[in-house]
């Protein structure tokens, strides 16, 4: 297996931010976009006789300016997440952005023409052999085009988009990027980065050290939280702004629209998570008994516990990797051999040095039919878990490589249902090889603790962005506001089981805002139980459910979510019974890590 930690960019375009490759790529997609715009000008779904050919034609030109796009752009983007001083980088993920604007306009106009065809034409259309696989996409489009406003007035929209909604995104980022932190080590002051101060927030052992670090944290962004409050804002006023304009009268619909799933399936998820909420209380109380705490505070809740005086076992990258193929094979050879060759072939950038940015992502690479994955490797069994993380989504990524990109458009929701199954066969597959009973409760507990956050964390950020917008809706929200919403949305969420929590939270975490989607939240809290209930009927059914597994990822863009899960598990997502049988395979993971650690508490 490969020992190199860092990715194989020039495979992807030679020469780095400044290469030539890149710009020529860039200059064929733009060229390819004004092509594609006068393909949909003049025309009609309703000419048949002219209409199919052009629609065909100018699928083929999206599939090219869609490919090369998320190709430039995972190049782009990765350079700029692996070097934080490449400003050429970020000068060419701007100008990225500033090409996906020219195809916004044109994507409107497309779909304003579908929106436009009559019902006889649509069904003849949807009938013909050129656009049958595609038809749920296409259908997807045209209801899209129906809420959208003049093509004039959608022009404007994206043009102001980019000084106005992206251009307080940009500043997010800028305002990020001036949080310095300084901390004592050694005698010495070190100033840290949000980054660098971000994994010592919960990373370290000492919780005097853990809690220390969260006063410091929250006085950095307490520091700057007028400049948080407006960027937040103007951000969400934008958003809600373009809304009415539209005539949609609920900020929800959107981000429910988006991840293609009922509002019904998501209170029903929330629901089923909150009546056995007491027993991961349950397990925070004990795990504050093991830390000698009353009561966890914020950062404990992903913070590491210890037992007795095992040496967690480290794991150098080779043996990650080696470790992964096998577990993987072990329910899939293709899974197996997928993550063979991105070692092989050198996708991911796992090195631990200074000058990249925190996190952990995997993106595609659609032209050159690879994945590129990031993150920063230091050796824990919780390393190993990230890896085999990225891996389920370049492993979703490569089964769907042969379907049309219109068939490739899979939403936010279950875009984690490949990645959890993977960190989950990972992740018990490390608990099963500990070499003692305290090493299996280290590892039980991160992997609990991970639940909690999904059950916890992120519905205290479900929460409080449902309670900022509905205020958003009748004016500006103040930082005083904004972080009395965040604490009470912390509190209730965690039903009160912690000693103290984060108020400023809405100000460091970046989902709250990205320029993309509203509620980056629950589709990770989705994904996570999706991916657990798949798990539980993988144990039921066997071996024999690899093909269906398969299957199931390949149609995450082709239908709704509760169409998806009818269809490939048979089951009903607005009942409660799919979420309780993912549930239940946490709480197995808590009954066995409570009887373990009887003794030690």
């Amino acid at each position: 297996m490969s020992n190199a930690l860092n990715w194989n960019m020039d495979r992807v375009f030679e020469g780095g931010s400044h290469s030539v490759e890149l710009q020529d790529k860039l200059t064929s997609i733009e060229k390819a976009i004004q092509e594609a715009k006068e393909l949909v000008e003049n025309w009609s779904v309703d000419q048949d006789e002219v209409g199919f050919p052009k629609l065909k034609d100018f699928l083929e030109k999206r599939e090219f300016i869609t490919n090369g796009l998320s190709e430039a752009g995972t190049f782009a983007r990765g350079l700029a997440s692996a070097d934080a001083k490449d400003a050429q980088a970020s000068k060419v993920v701007n100008q990225l952005g500033s090409i996906a604007s020219q195809m916004n306009a044109v994507e409107t106009r497309f779909m304003k023409q579908l929106k436009d065809s009559s019902d006889e034409a649509w069904n003849k259309l949807l009938s013909d052999d050129s656009f049958k696989d595609v038809s749920f996409a296409l259908n997807e489009k045209r209801e899209q085009g129906r809420k959208l406003l003049s093509e004039n007035e959608e022009r404007v929209i994206q043009k102001l988009s980019l000084d106005g909604l992206h251009g307080f995104g940009n500043m997010y980022q800028s305002l990020v990027n001036s949080i310095k932190i300084p901390v004592k080590e050694d005698g010495k002051v070190k100033v840290l980065s949000a980054g660098q101060a971000a994994n010592k927030l919960s990373g370290d052992s000492d919780p005097k050290a853990r809690h220390t670090m969260l006063h410091l944290w929250e006085k950095a962004w307490q520091a700057k939280s007028p400049l948080f409050a407006d960027t937040l804002n103007h951000l969400a006023g934008f958003r809600l702004q373009t809304y009415q304009l539209r005539s949609e009268d609920d900020f929800m619909n959107p981000p429910l629209e988006y991840n293609r799933m009922k509002e019904d399936t998501l209170n029903v998820m929330w629901d089923t998570i909150t009546e056995n909420k007491p027993r991961v209380v349950d397990f925070l109380n004990r795990k504050a008994k093991l830390m000698n705490l009353e009561k966890l505070s914020w950062p404990d809740v992903a913070a590491p516990v210890s037992v007795g005086t095992f040496t967690p076992k480290t794991y150098s990258f080779e043996e990650a990797q080696d470790f992964i193929v096998k577990h993987f094979g072990s329910f899939s050879t293709e899974m197996s051999g997928m993550a063979q060759r991105a070692f092989e072939n050198n996708w991911v950038e796992a090195e631990d040095r200074e000058g990249k940015r925190p996190g952990a992502y995997c993106a595609n690479l659609p032209e050159s039919k690879e994945s590129r994955i990031f993150m920063t490797f230091s050796g824990s069994a919780n390393n190993v878990s990230t890896l085999a993380h990225e891996l389920g989504h370049a492993f979703h990524s490569h089964v769907m490589r042969d379907l049309p990109q219109l068939n490739r458009r899979y939403a936010m929701n279950v875009a984690e249902t490949a990645s959890t199954f993977a960190e989950t066969l990972i992740s018990n597959a490390t608990i099963e090889a500990a070499s003692s009973v305290e090493e299996k409760i280290a590892l039980l507990d991160s992997k609990i603790s991970r639940a909690a956050i999904m059950f916890m964390d992120i519905h205290s950020r479900f929460i409080f962005e449902k309670r900022f917008y509905e205020k958003r809706q009748n004016g500006l929200v103040n930082e005083k506001e904004l972080r009395d919403l965040m604490e009470e949305a912390q509190k209730e969420a965690f039903q009160d089981s912690l000693e103290t929590y984060h108020p400023m939270f809405w100000a460091s975490k970046l989902h709250f805002y990205s320029t993309s989607v509203s509620f980056y939240n629950f589709p990770y809290t989705f994904g996570f139980l999706f991916s657990l209930g798949i798990y539980s009927k993988a144990k039921e059914v066997g071996p024999s459910f690899e093909g269906n597994y398969r299957n199931l990822l390949r149609d995450t863009a082709s239908m709704t979510t509760e169409e998806l899960a009818e269809k490939h598990l048979n089951v009903d997502l607005t009942q409660s019974t799919f979420w309780q049988s993912a549930i239940d395979e946490v709480l197995e993971d808590i009954d066995l890590y409570m009887s373990l650690t009887e003794n030690y508490s």
